[in-house]
């Protein structure tokens, strides 16, 4: 009883409500729409705010821990490692060729930035702190994963280089953002950040509103598309982000991390992309089918994480604890 009450408590939260109400918009079919300027301004808003928060609480907290140092390598090799247990998973379970295999796979070794944003504002609503290294985090598990895609699709990789590769990635606007924007908020540091209190943060959580009300119209639209998925392709949609969250909450308690650290990269290693990697994919791998892999990660993970992925991997963690 104790657990369905926390778990109703983290799902009754505006941002997760508006979510619903976007995708009950696209389900009946309204008219209700957001023009593509207002949908791009809310992105770079989401980047540029999360990233100058984290940049800002490193430049509070000092020099990184060991622990924090371990936990980046972490990110690194669970970027490359998750399109790998997910491509094998998906071979033994679907028909999937090869490229589109690999393709899907790498969605679920990157991240989705609004994924993690929720998670933010949900520690943020509770007062809960974390370290600010794990915004550096967020743009660095971009391009394992994608490198690690391309790579299992082996001869389809039309000569990108890892290299080529890593360049693309952190290039990619959100990523490019994000980081620079981290670097910003570090170099100010907490005092100059103040006199963006007005505009950066305390718009947050009515932006993040507005931006899940849009992507809950997003995901009714890939609907239609979702019932020509097999059973064990939409399974593989809950399954694997629940294998990448014990693989962060493993990770966290070993390293004893505090709470809110613990639980962002829990969040990031059960996300999966649905900007980043779909365009990287359609580049360096024409072959892969979006129709799987771009549905796949918005229309199942993405709504499974905000409804029910985020309040439980956070009983998971206390739990662990």
């Amino acid at each position: 009883m104790t657990t369905f009450v926390s778990l109703s408590q983290n799902f009754l939260t505006a941002p997760v409500l508006f979510f619903v109400l976007g995708a009950a918009a696209g389900i009946v079919r309204s008219n209700l729409h957001f023009p593509k300027g207002v949908v791009q301004f809310l992105s770079i808003y989401l980047m540029m705010s999360i990233g100058l928060k984290g940049g800002i609480a490193v430049a509070g907290t000092g020099t990184l821990t060991m622990a924090l140092l371990i936990l980046i390598g972490c990110g690194l090799v669970y970027g490359l490692l998750q399109p790998v247990i997910g491509f094998w998973l998906l071979k033994f379970t679907t028909p999937l060729d090869r490229p589109t295999r690999a393709a899907v796979s790498a969605h679920y070794g990157s991240i989705s930035v609004v994924t993690f944003a929720a998670a933010v504002s949900w520690l943020d609503s509770r007062h809960l702190p974390y370290a600010g290294v794990v915004v550096a985090i967020v743009a660095l598990m971009e391009a394992p994963a994608i490198v690690s895609g391309l790579m299992l699709a082996r001869e389809n990789t039309k000569n990108h280089s890892p290299l080529h590769i890593l360049s693309e990635t952190l290039t990619n606007g959100a990523v490019f953002l994000l980081l620079g924007a981290f670097i910003i908020g570090a170099l100010i540091g907490p005092q100059q950040a103040e006199k963006l209190k007005g505009f950066v943060f305390e718009p947050f959580q009515g932006l993040l509103c507005l931006f899940l009300l849009e992507m809950g119209l997003t995901v009714s639209r890939n609907l239609k598309q979702l019932s020509k998925f097999t059973l064990p392709l939409l399974a593989f949609g809950i399954y694997m982000p629940l294998i990448g969250a014990a693989l962060g909450i493993v990770t966290g308690t070993l390293l004893s991390l505090d709470y809110g650290t613990a639980y962002l990269f829990t969040v990031l290693c059960a996300s999966a992309s649905y900007i980043a990697v779909p365009a990287a994919m359609r580049a360096a791998l024409p072959e892969a089918d979006p129709a799987v892999y771009v549905p796949l990660s918005i229309g199942v993970t993405f709504p499974f994480n905000i409804l029910i992925g985020l309040p439980l991997y956070g009983w998971l963690l206390t739990a662990a604890s």
